[in-house]
């Protein structure tokens, strides 16, 4: 066993000062907030119907034939290959 003296801290006190109480809270009661998208909906979804293929449908809902790829791409989950589309499918319809 050690005949060392242990430090004493017996009469040891300490103060903590804090600016906590003096620093004003922040009000965000009048704050409000809005967003807006310039992104034109083209109404969610479409449900194959014979003789449809991905350029029709691009043509009809997006404006443009050229775009059949933007719907392929939105239904990459369940298509394979964008000229096998099946009447009664129901396929995602991107932005314009």
């Amino acid at each position: 066993m050690s005949t060392e003296k242990k430090a004493d801290f017996s009469g040891v006190s300490a103060k903590v000062d804090s600016t906590a109480d003096q620093v004003p809270k922040a009000d965000f009661s009048g704050v409000s907030s809005s967003v807006d998208s310039t992104a034109e909906v083209v109404g969610g979804t479409y449900t194959v119907a014979a003789g449809d293929t991905l350029s029709k449908i691009a043509k009809e809902h997006l404006g443009s034939a050229n775009a059949w790829n933007k719907i392929y791409e939105a239904n990459r989950d369940q298509l394979d290959d964008p000229d096998k589309i099946k009447p009664g499918q129901v396929l995602k319809l991107p932005p314009k």
